[in-house]
Formats: C-alpha cells, structure tokens, sequence
C-alpha cells in the first residue's frame, strides 16, 4: 500500500509531466478502442442488413446465357438469349408457390422507378417510387403516422394517389398531417396523398446513397403510367433465415417450371459468399487500423520508459535516502514499477473515456448507414490490461535501474 501512495504521490507532483507520459497511451487506448467499436459496428450492421434482406427472397430472372458466364469466367454471352425478357408473372403464380413451400409464411410484388416531387416550390430529387401489391404493407409491416393505405379499389381504379414515407413529408411539407389531402407533381402528373408511413430503411444505402426521399404507390398504376412490368420483383418472405438458400431454390425452380421460361430460370442470390467476403473486409480494416493504434501504444510506452528514467535521474537522492532508511531493493523496484503501471492504467481509462465519448459522437452520423459502433465489456478490460502490461513491460527497466542504486553514491548524487 505503501508504494501506491508513493507512486500517486510522484505523480501528483509532476502533473504537466505525467500527463505527457501518459499521452501516448491516452492516443493508443482511444484509437484501438473507437476502431474495435467501428469494426463492431460494421459487422453488426452487415450481419443486420443481411438477416433483414434474407428474411424477404428475392427470386428473380436470369438468362441461360447470364448463367453460364456467371459459372464459367471465360465465357462471353452472345448476346442472343442475354436480351431475353422475363416472363410475365402472374400474382396468382407466386400466391400458389408461397403456399405450397414450406418454410414461406408469404409473399409481396413490387416494381420500381424514380422521379422528382415536387409541391410548389419545394422539389426532393431522385425520389424511389415503389410500386407494391396488397400484401406488401402487411409484411412489411410499415406503421401508418396519418392517412390511410392502400385498398383493394385503388388496385382498379387508378385514383392517382400516392403515400409518402415521413421523411419525404416532412421535407415537402414541414409534417405528417400537412401532407394529407395535398397534391404533389411527380413526372408532370398530380397526385394526391393518402397516407403518411414510417420506412425504418429510409435514408439508409439500401435505397441508394442519392435517393432524395422514398413514395410508394400500386404497383397497377406503376406499370400503367410509368411504363413498367406490374410484377416486377417478386419476394418470399420466411421466418427461418437458415433455411434461406434451400427455399429461394426451391421457390425459384417452382416459378421457373409455372412460368414456362425456356430462355432462363429463376432463382435466389446466395448471400453466404457475399456475407463472408464483407466479414472478411471489416476484419481486415479493423486489423490493419488495429496495427496502427497498436503503433502508437508502442511508441506511449517508449514514452513512459524514457520519462521514468528521467524520474529515477531526479529522485537519486530520495532512492538513496530511502535505502540507507532500510527500503530493500524489492520495495525500490515496486516503487517504479508501480509508478510506471500506475501512468498506464490512467492513460488507459482516459483512453477509453475519449473513445465512448467518439463514439457516441459518431453514432448520430453513422446510424442512417445501419452502423452502430459499440465498445464491449471484454474491449473494455482487453484495453486496461493491456494497459497495465504496457506499464510493467516499459516499467521493468527503470525501476530495475532504480533499485541497483548504491545508497552511499546515491546520497552523494548532486
């Protein structure tokens, strides 16, 4: 106990000093530790957005020829059967597949395009214009702020009527209420809006990173007034995410075989390979900025050493003092090294209290791109015992020198 006193005490007396010493490791500590939180964070995100996508299957077209040169690198398609268009789908196709595959608890259809909004003088550029089926909002299961959805009469009449994601609403109309009942101008026709919706994926990548805001409509008045396959992509949603790639092939095989496609197939993109070559990218970054933190705690650690020699230079007389009191060279050494793990531990904690404050900087920020970065528990105690070994390992040979220290030179020392 005593030697802890010692050390704070030492410390505490060369505060300008100490926090010099202990800058390198404060630097070292809070990059190491923001970059594990980042790594994390990109891997959950990743991890998220994948489970996310492969709740919902896209099963979509591929041409005999597009397969071919996606098996084989060295073939080149000839551009006959790669033009090829899809079949067209019947809703009543996949409304069949979804029952009779096990694993799928249902289905929604969609077809896209995008435009400018436009109300008055207020415009939201590249806006995604989702056309859905009826099950689409149920499986979704988007929460309705104000207005209403879709009904079965708005897939027949084509009433010109749109819904706007709360994000779009606020942008065009400062609210979610303001925008009811108000006509918008989306490629030189009007529209009136029915129903403001929370989309959770809004403003994410996963809509483009120039989307200007997100709109839904029927996917009848897509295809009617935009040009547009009605059944464009089709989705199977499943509960089981393990059984993702035996259902979108089995699903795929069903609507290729129902639609009578001769020139392709469909089918389900296997996510794995993709999944894996993500991990493996966010692994690497974290690795290779890692090494670089790493650096610098090496380099606050020479730090530490160099001034602890200075200190054991300055107090030579106090060394030599306290052995002719009768200190052993045992209780020298753990002085200094104490002193030494002491600087450590500290700059480890400030460390760590300037990467929670980073991170919670950078979670605003980087929230809207599905990454949360996050410091855990064993990042927390990797990094304070690290510390700790940094200040016994840069430590050990000052407080070495320290305690061979003749007590009869050391007094003399001027």
């Amino acid at each position: 106990m005593e030697n802890w006193k010692f050390a704070l005490s030492s410390i505490l007396s060369h505060k300008m000093r100490s926090f010099l010493t202990m800058l390198g490791i404060i630097i070292g500590v809070a990059s190491v530790v923001l970059i594990m939180a980042l790594g994390q964070g990109l891997k959950s995100g990743i991890d998220d957005q994948v489970n996310k996508s492969q709740k919902n299957l896209n099963v979509y077209y591929k041409t005999k020829e597009e397969k071919k040169a996606e098996e084989d690198p060295n073939y080149y398609p000839t551009g006959e059967s790669s033009t090829a268009k899809a079949p067209d789908i019947q809703e009543a196709w996949v409304e069949k597949i979804a029952k009779d595959t096990k694993g799928v608890s249902g289905y929604y259809i969609t077809n896209s395009t995008s435009a400018t909004v436009a109300y008055g003088k207020k415009t939201a550029k590249n806006v995604n214009i989702t056309g859905i089926n009826k099950t689409y909002l149920s499986i979704k299961k988007f929460k309705i702020i104000a207005g209403r959805s879709f009904v079965s009469n708005d897939y027949i009449k084509f009433g010109r009527i749109i819904m706007l994601d709360s994000a779009l609403a606020q942008k065009l109309f400062g609210g979610d209420t303001e925008a009811l009942n108000k006509v918008v101008t989306l490629a030189n026709k009007s529209y009136l809006v029915v129903g403001v919706y929370k989309d959770p994926d809004a403003g994410s990548s996963l809509y483009g990173m120039t989307s200007g805001g997100n709109a839904i409509m029927t996917n009848t008045q897509v295809a009617s007034e935009f040009g547009v396959k009605e059944n464009d992509q089709i989705f199977f949603h499943i509960d089981d995410v393990s059984q993702a790639n035996r259902i979108g092939k089995e699903t795929g095989e069903k609507l290729t075989k129902i639609s009578g496609a001769r020139d392709g197939l469909y089918e389900n993109f296997n996510m794995d390979s993709i999944i894996e070559q993500a991990n493996m990218m966010a692994s690497m970054y974290t690795i290779a900025f890692g090494v670089i933190a790493g650096i610098s705690l090496l380099v606050g650690g020479i730090g530490v050493m160099n001034i602890m020699l200075v200190s054991v230079t300055e107090r030579t007389r106090e060394i030599g003092l306290r052995k002719a009191l009768g200190a052993t060279r045992g209780k020298i050494l753990n002085q200094f090294l104490i002193e030494s793990i002491v600087l450590t531990l500290l700059g480890g904690l400030i460390g760590l209290g300037l990467a929670y404050l980073g991170v919670k900087g950078l979670t605003p920020v980087l929230k809207s791109q599905n990454i949360i970065p996050a410091i855990s528990l064993q990042v927390v105690v990797i990094s304070l015992i690290f510390s700790a070994f940094v200040g016994v390992v840069f430590g050990i040979l000052p407080a070495n020198k320290a305690s061979k220290l003749d007590p009869i030179e050391a007094l003399r020392y001027e």
